[in-house]
């Protein structure tokens, strides 16, 4: 059975949890950070024979939730009443614990039953590094809490979204997707030192490269899916193309039949914007039964190819059909070489428009529209 979830202690003295306010004297409290220094004018004991917790193991780590363990003596282990757990990002470890001496740590919890699960959105983002220490203590009547040592620090590092977070993300970005738009060919831009380079070492195929960290933070793709992007939308009024880009002068088309077919599978890989009014969907093409494929599978949802919000292959006539999403911009990850010879290169005679770039773009992490309610 889960344990129950802690409650939130924030270690800023203009808002202090209201938990630790009901539980603690604010009058007299002794704190100790984790090297065992004793704060100033403050009344809270220290009692050796509560049992200082060794041995912490975390387990079950999601993208905003993990399981905590430990072992203790079990010399006055009855007297324990709550545990005091100190969680704070890994870049802030060397920092001042408690920056108000009335918030002795960042969560409280009730005396469980270990492992106990810690939850909550609102301070676990995925993808994060966290450092991790635990206080046994004991709830005087008066109210006052006696407290063992601080345990070891432990690290640890949260998950990326799961599929079911991704779905979250795949139901928000359905919503605005728009009417769909025909279009015949995906493209990708880039400078012509790109292209010789490619002819030269690659006998003439794009590689495919590790995606970077724009978008989402907790994304799995990022950083670790191996792709070459495509880009698909069209300008409403030619069908076409657009003739600007931030990404290079020099531009690869290709028919879009030569990478979206039956005998590929498509991906719904992340939705996000840059503190602008137009969206990004990231979506992921792999041929069946490729290693990208393989990689998508286990950790992203499938979208059917010829019935989806944001980019569809039918046959109509004999002939392949394809549209796309109009009101959101298209970021297709292809994840096999592709050959120059399925296509061609020109060059662009529009703008390089650098601020439309999403390279390494972070996400607005207070967009309503394209987040989900855990970790930024």
């Amino acid at each position: 059975m889960e344990a129950p979830r802690l409650a939130h202690a924030m270690s800023s003295p203009t808002s202090p949890c209201e938990e630790v306010i009901k539980n603690l004297s604010l009058e007299a409290i002794q704190l100790c950070d984790r090297d065992g220094n004793k704060s100033q004018d403050s009344g809270i004991a220290e009692m050796e024979e509560l049992p200082v917790p060794h041995n912490i193991k975390i387990s079950n780590i999601t993208c905003d939730s993990f399981k905590i363990s430990w072992d203790m003596d079990s010399k006055s282990k009855d007297r324990i009443t709550h545990y005091f757990i100190d969680l704070n990002k890994k870049e802030n470890k060397n920092s001042n614990k408690f920056k108000h001496k009335d918030v002795p740590t960042k969560l409280v919890a009730k005396a469980v039953p270990l492992p106990m699960t810690v939850r909550g959105h609102w301070f676990l983002s995925p993808r994060t590094e966290y450092t991790v220490a635990v206080q046994t203590a004991s709830k005087q009547v008066d109210g006052d809490y006696v407290v063992s040592e601080w345990s070891e620090i432990i690290e640890f590092c949260t998950a990326d979204y799961s599929k079911v977070h991704l779905t979250q993300l795949l139901e928000k970005a359905e919503v605005i997707a728009g009417r769909m738009l025909k279009l015949s060919v995906f493209y990708r831009n880039q400078h012509k030192e790109y292209f010789d380079y490619v002819r030269e070492h690659h006998g003439n195929a794009m590689q495919p490269s590790v995606k970077d960290n724009s978008g989402s933070h907790g994304s799995p793709i990022s950083g670790k899916l191996e792709g070459i992007f495509f880009s698909c939308n069209t300008e409403f009024n030619t069908g076409k193309p657009p003739q600007d880009s931030p990404y290079g002068r020099y531009r690869f088309e290709v028919a879009a039949e030569k990478l979206f077919n039956p005998n590929t599978n498509l991906y719904f890989g992340d939705f996000y914007c840059m503190y602008t009014a137009y969206h990004y969907v990231i979506l992921v093409i792999a041929p069946v039964g490729s290693p990208g494929d393989e990689f998508c599978k286990q950790r992203l949802p499938q979208l059917n190819i010829k019935e989806n919000k944001f980019l569809t292959c039918d046959e109509e006539d004999g002939v392949m059909v394809y549209h796309h999403a109009q009101d959101v911009i298209l970021e297709v990850i292809y994840t096999d070489p592709v050959d120059l010879s399925l296509g061609t290169v020109a060059e662009i005679t529009g703008h390089q428009l650098m601020s439309l770039s999403t390279a390494n773009a972070k996400k607005d992490p207070s967009c309503k529209t394209c987040n989900i309610s855990v970790g930024r």
